[in-house]
């Protein structure tokens, strides 16, 4: 046996003396092969040097000569035509459509003067400006682990989240995270809950001055799968969030998960949008393809950018910061084990809350900057990070059957990260909506929410590209995806980057239509093309050239009406606001398909009575020349009427850009309040809305936002037209001062008919205006 050992040791001997010869001889070769680099490395130097070399001289003798110190000015002047070209195409765009609405112009100067004239025109001139991004700063250097008073939710009450925390050494980090949070979040309503997973090292110890911590240490490693399940399981809270401790949070950003259970309630997890420390963005939640490998959607990119910054349902997002309700995490028994130590444990989880009809949303106004990798590491090939791979595999022989109507990998990302979406719709506005000011944009508000409502992804953008807050927020967090600039520079590249994408595309406002349409038709040729008039424009210009007389106001009317029907002939569909309008469009083009969706408003279901309401109330915005000819018609000519035969009566005029004109008609009982935020308590305590518009179009918010709010209504003919209102019913009617203020004082002191009209208007608003009744039509219209 002692020969046989012998023999085999000589033999191993002998491989290892070979063994040491081929590495011997590897060596030189490597050695060698290492000086022949240097020496191409060497000559490449030489080679760039003189190629510099050569370079420079002829940039010397380009420079020196004659030919280019002639041009340099060609150059200059190229140069600003390319950082002005946009700013001029803008001026020029809106100096032709200012001068084929001179006309107007000269009406609006007489109406509300110069000053206001010039305001509009400059306001109009304005290049759109650049979003204020929001705070996501890099962090600073990660502050010393030290004393830190977390003022947490008591002991003796139920806190409404309780925040786990799962730990393995690295306690810097959880230091600086607890001092985040105590930094950015309310914390009254919070049981934080630190699970160490038998660090060598126990944090408690060492993080031994931070107060209002609950200590939990595993007594052998359980990973980080077993660890958020043991700190779940002391949860006491409504809500269970799990957070890495390599995370510092941003302000607002808890309130901001919160509030996705209140805005969706399909919800059943809510995740956040993570960022590097360098301040891009790690991940605007997950997508899944085919083979259950995963994206972070946006990783390295601009986490400003619109296509990050909505809203939506993902197919998972990150465990690094989930909230989720503590009855949903214990009815689907926490992370499973199976996915143990990690990795996949979340998307696991989010695909098995979706079995349950339930949604993962990534709110992007949750802003939580993530230290990747510092537990685990990057490396898939080594340590806890290797389960990354495995797991892979056991997520997807679980979920195989779910996965197959994913794409490929990298197959049409866009339309994956909106894989719920039923249908894609483009919406093209001239502005920013502004719902607090103007009954249109309530209108267009209601409609993209309700399109969203029913499953379609809808994006949004201006004509203007205009950046406005808070609107683009309350759409993103409605679920648009809104763009503007400097992300995009025109709605003509939006419509050829993205046109392939759509099903519909709806292009409001005619003026804004005609220069689009054939953009939408050669980039998207699939799509649907909607035209939403939003009113008439020509039907209102007629009638102001019949009420003021005016040859001139008649052309420009005539124009208009060219250009917009013109842009009906050329549309697959066209929105009005009332039947009316209807009518007109079916005399004049039989041929086309014309929809009439209206006004969107919700009557309340209890509202103050006639004793608790005092006073008269009108609401619109003035940058409508017929809210200005209204309430300078009403003061001047109904008012003196009504005040001799009630003389402690007052009317509050309200409503965004207050023309100096208006402003100077206040007194005598008129109160001019111009612009205000936050309308409910003026419709809740005034006793008759007035309506005393004498030209116009459509369908007007403002009866119908009155009637919805218990508010009785007394207008001229034009105000109800194409509403269905019956005078008496549901509506109190006057076209002359007399007739006018003689229903304003009736409606004031007849408590008996005040109800009535409460009661009609109400009624009429449910029939006519509902959103439901808006959502029949856009779900037909969606099929």
């Amino acid at each position: 046996q002692l020969q046989g050992r012998h023999a085999d040791l000589q033999q191993t001997h002998a491989d290892l003396q070979q063994a040491h010869t081929d590495l011997t001889q590897a060596h030189t070769d490597l050695t060698q092969a290492l000086a022949d680099l240097q020496l191409q490395h060497r000559e490449l130097e030489a080679r760039s040097v003189q190629l510099q070399a050569t370079l420079q001289q002829t940039i010397d003798t380009y420079e020196h000569s004659r030919s280019w110190r002639w041009t340099a000015p060609l150059r200059d002047a190229g140069q600003w035509l390319r950082q002005t070209f946009p700013g001029l195409v803008h001026v020029s765009k809106t100096v032709r459509r200012g001068w084929q609405r001179r006309h107007m112009a000269r009406q609006i100067l007489r109406e509300q003067g110069l000053w206001m004239l010039v305001k509009r025109a400059w306001g109009k001139l304005q290049r759109p400006q650049a979003p204020r991004l929001s705070a996501i700063t890099t962090p600073s250097a990660l502050a010393p682990i030290g004393p830190l008073q977390l003022d947490t939710c008591p002991g003796s009450q139920r806190p409404l989240v309780s925040l786990v925390i799962p730990v393995y050494g690295q306690h810097l980090y959880t230091f600086n995270c607890l001092r985040s949070l105590g930094l950015h979040t309310d914390l009254q309503q919070v049981e934080i809950i630190v699970v160490d997973d038998c660090s060598p090292e126990p944090a408690e110890p060492v993080l031994r001055g931070v107060e209002g911590v609950q200590w939990l240490r595993n007594a052998t490693n359980l990973g980080f799968i077993g660890s958020c399940n043991a700190g779940a399981a002391r949860a006491r809270g409504e809500y269970v969030l799990l957070l890495n401790n390599d995370v510092q949070v941003t302000a607002g950003w808890l309130h901001a998960l919160l509030r996705v259970f209140a805005l969706r309630p399909d919800a059943g997890m809510a995740g956040a949008r993570l960022v590097y420390p360098d301040g891009t963005l790690q991940e605007a939640g997950g997508v899944l393809w085919r083979d259950g490998s995963a994206w972070n959607w946006g990783r390295g990119q601009d986490p400003e950018n619109p296509a990050y910054k909505y809203l939506r349902a993902a197919d998972y997002c990150s465990g690094a910061c989930l909230l989720l309700r503590l009855s949903d995490w214990q009815a689907l028994g926490g992370f499973d084990t199976a996915f143990a130590p990690a990795y996949y444990e979340d998307t696991d989880l989010a695909f098995r809350l979706r079995a349950l009809g339930k949604q993962v949303i990534y709110q992007p106004d949750a802003t939580v900057v993530h230290y990747e990798g510092i537990t685990s590491g990057t490396d898939e090939t080594q340590g806890v990070k290797k389960h990354q791979v495995i797991n892979q595999k056991t997520f997807f022989e679980r979920w195989q059957s779910t996965l197959a109507a994913h794409q490929p990998n990298g197959v049409q990302p866009w339309r994956e990260v909106n894989r719920q979406a039923r249908k894609h719709v483009l919406v093209i506005e001239a502005c920013m909506i502004t719902p607090d000011m103007d009954s249109g944009s309530v209108r267009m508000q209601a409609l993209l929410e309700i399109l969203t409502g029913l499953g379609a992804h809808v994006t949004f953008v201006a004509d203007n590209l205009e950046y406005r807050q808070p609107y683009v927020q309350q759409l993103q967090q409605a679920g648009v995806e809104v763009w503007y600039a400097p992300y995009v520079q025109s709605v003509a590249e939006l419509i050829e980057r993205t046109g392939e994408r759509y099903d519909a595309v709806m292009i409001c406002r005619h003026y804004i239509a005609s220069p689009l349409l054939g953009l939408v038709r050669r980039h998207a040729p699939q799509a649907q093309l909607w035209f939403d008039t939003v009113d008439l424009h020509y039907l209102r210009e007629e009638r102001l050239a019949a009420l003021e007389n005016s040859s001139s106001l008649a052309a420009t009317a005539a124009q208009t009406r060219a250009q917009e029907l013109g842009v009906i002939q050329a549309c697959d569909l066209t929105f009005v606001v009332s039947p009316v309008e209807q009518d007109i469009l079916a005399r004049e083009l039989p041929a086309k398909a014309v929809q009439v969706l209206s006004n969107i408003h919700e009557p309340l279901a209890v509202t103050p009575g006639f004793a608790e309401r005092e006073g008269l109330l009108f609401v619109g915005g003035f940058q409508h020349p017929p809210n200005v000819d209204a309430v300078t018609w009403f003061v001047r000519e109904v008012w003196p009427l009504v005040r001799a035969q009630a003389p402690d009566m007052r009317a509050r005029i309200v409503g965004s850009k207050m023309p100096e004109s208006l402003r100077q008609l206040a007194g005598d009982g008129i109160e001019i309040l111009g612009f205000v935020p936050d309308i409910e308590p003026l419709l809740a305590r005034s006793r008759v809305s007035i309506a005393p518009l004498r030209y116009g179009a459509g369908v007007k918010g403002k009866v119908n936002q009155a009637m919805s709010h218990g508010l009785p209504v007394v207008a001229t003919s034009m105000a109800v037209e194409g509403m269905n209102l019956q005078d008496g019913t549901h509506v109190l009617v006057g076209d002359t001062p007399q007739a006018f203020a003689r229903a304003v004082l009736q409606l004031d002191q007849d408590p008996q008919l005040w109800q009535h009209l409460v009661e009609g208007g109400k009624a009429n608003v449910r029939q006519m205006f509902s959103r439901e009744v808006a959502r029949q039509t856009l779900a037909r219209l969606l099929g």
